[in-house]
């Protein structure tokens, strides 16, 4: 159940939250979790005229947003090293 009514004017470019947002209707999705809003999502916000918007979670601080900025920095890195090591596998064949 969505507790959270967000002001849409809240939402600002970089903004992150721990759960799904979505329109004041409740069923469509906005902004995913863990996701940043982008320019276009403030565009479409003030083009539709969405009065405020809906969620379970809480906007991420940014101490929170750079911890899973470095997370994924580690992933990518994790996977680029798989895929150097099955490249050389494939070479040896």
């Amino acid at each position: 159940m969505m507790k959270n009514k967000i002001d849409s004017n809240v939402i600002k470019v970089g903004i992150m939250f721990n759960e799904p947002v979505f329109f004041h209707d409740g069923k469509n999705m906005f902004l995913g979790a863990n996701k940043r809003a982008k320019p276009y999502h403030v565009a479409a916000l003030k083009r539709w005229n969405i009065p405020y918007l809906l969620t379970s979670g809480n906007p991420l601080s940014e101490d929170q947003i750079l911890a899973l900025d470095n997370e994924v920095e580690d992933l990518e890195e994790v996977e680029e090293f798989e895929d150097a090591e099955a490249l050389e596998e494939l070479e040896e064949i």
